[in-house]
């Protein structure tokens, strides 16, 4: 009989690598490998890349233990500009790693039972500058760690795997959070500016230090298929945030955690003022989320450069605090409007509907208490919502209320307690359908909600084969 002949692992690696790499393609549904016309989301051939490697090919070692930093680092920066494009494998094994950066053209492809540990060594992450649209950290004043995942001026970029996971392991950031030990704002798991062209599918994110996935100042951004989980009395670990995005698109994810699931953001008073990139062209559906404490579907409150045409659909929430929260300010400027949700599936929730424009928080005593936020053409349709402690709390700015609200064909189902069941202040709109009735800001007209009829360029793109 032939011996068994000895297995040459980098071989396989490699081949496992190309199968992987050619069942993913990122491309306009027009067809593949051709552009969307009329100016929609170009193809993309993102899971063809031209040249593939694996971590371990750069000194990487899944141990649980030793730091993988360098080998991530110097994988990326071996893929940078090459022609075709590059994708990183990342094999099964438990790797640990400090900050690093991701290149254009470029795949970071996680296998199933891959985990990317971040690492708890605060010597490997660094003090970046604040984001131009805050001009200061969140949690404080000045800049902020890295964020463990990054870039900056990208295009074509994937970040996706067979469900591997990225683990912030943010017990320890958490910890110092709430003993007040942190001198700068905690990063992010994955923080991508200034880019186009980015798929980000197919992961687990846990444990997240603060926010997860924080698209900021880019375009075409598509979030399919992930699982954010984090204790849900973590803090601030919000699962998606675009900010001062334009063209988004966020399906099939499933969120557990410490804050809002979803917050659209646009920067904080005066610095999101001047800035001035607003989150717009925004598609949301198919979430589920479970959040005690924050908001399903957040709109702000950091909306200083403006949100409009956000576009949310077949939404599910068990035990989150309320189903859509519009958050603002006096100092905030600009606008919120033409929000359009509908088919919300609601299930143990203190409010239904929520808006402020009181979430008085501002950065420093430079903002501008002239800079009064516009909210307008909000559109709530097709919502059932059971154990419900109050439907509506609805509060708009003395002299600049909340306008074109409207709400259809709802049905809360709210539990006995002292709370009103609706609170409206400052609110102008109607209503159609609605129980309990609601306040008698919003009278009943018999008219159902709007939902746009067109399609937004980023919901024509689909994902094919190779």
């Amino acid at each position: 009989m032939e011996p068994f002949r000895k297995i040459n692992l980098k071989v396989l690696e490699r081949t496992v690598v190309a199968l992987l790499a050619s069942t993913f393609l990122f491309s306009a549904a027009v067809e593949c490998g051709r552009d969307a016309v009329g100016g929609g989301v170009a193809a993309l051939e993102s899971g063809c890349r031209a040249h593939r490697v694996s971590l371990t090919e750069f000194g990487g070692v899944g141990d649980g233990v030793t730091s993988n930093t360098e080998a991530f680092r110097a994988a990326v920066g071996h893929l940078e500009g090459a022609s075709g494009g590059g994708l990183l494998y990342v094999p099964a094994g438990r790797w640990v790693t400090g900050p690093f950066n991701l290149t254009s053209h470029f795949t970071l492809f996680l296998d199933k039972d891959a985990v990317l540990l971040a690492t708890t060594d605060f010597d490997e992450w660094p003090i970046i500058d604040p984001l131009p649209s805050y001009g200061r950290g969140r949690d404080l004043s000045g800049g902020r760690y890295s964020n463990l995942i990054m870039g900056s001026n990208l295009t074509d970029v994937i970040i996706t795997g067979n469900n591997g996971t990225i683990d912030g392991q943010g017990k320890v950031w958490w910890d110092k959070f709430h003993s007040k030990e942190l001198n700068s704002t905690r990063g992010y798991l994955l923080e991508l500016m200034y880019s186009d062209h980015v798929l980000i599918s197919n992961l687990t994110f846990v444990n997240s230090m603060a926010w997860n996935v924080h698209p900021v100042y880019c375009s075409n951004v598509i979030v399919s298929g992930i699982t954010i989980l984090a204790p849900t009395d973590s803090p601030n670990t919000d699962g998606i945030n675009p900010d001062s995005c334009s063209g988004v698109r966020i399906e099939d994810c499933y969120i557990v955690s410490g804050d809002d699931c979803i917050a659209i953001k646009s920067g904080w008073d005066q610095y999101g003022i001047k800035v001035g990139l607003p989150s717009e062209h925004i598609v949301i559906r198919r979430l589920t989320c479970i959040s005690p404490t924050s908001a399903v579907i957040a709109l702000g409150s950091e909306m200083s450069g403006g949100i409009r045409n956000v576009r949310a659909e077949d939404i599910t929430a068990i035990n989150s605090e309320s189903g859509v929260r519009i958050k603002t300010a006096i100092g905030r400027g600009n606008y919120v409007k033409d929000v359009y949700v509908r088919r919300m599936n609601l299930y143990t929730m203190k409010w239904v509907f929520w808006m402020t424009g009181n979430y008085g928080s501002h950065p420093d005593d430079m903002w501008d208490p002239k800079a009064i936020p516009e909210v307008k053409e909000i559109h709530y349709s097709d919502v059932v919502a059971e154990n419900v402690t109050m439907a509506g709390k609805l509060e708009g700015i003395e002299g600049a209320p909340f306008k074109n609200i409207c709400i259809s064909n709802v049905t809360a189902q709210v539990v006995q307690s002292k709370k009103p069941i609706w609170n409206c202040t400052y609110v102008e709109g109607v209503t159609s359908s609605v129980s309990p009735t609601p306040c008698e800001a919003l009278p009943d007209k018999g008219q159902a909600c709007a939902f746009p009829d067109d399609r937004l360029p980023v919901e024509d793109v689909n994902f094919c084969g190779c």
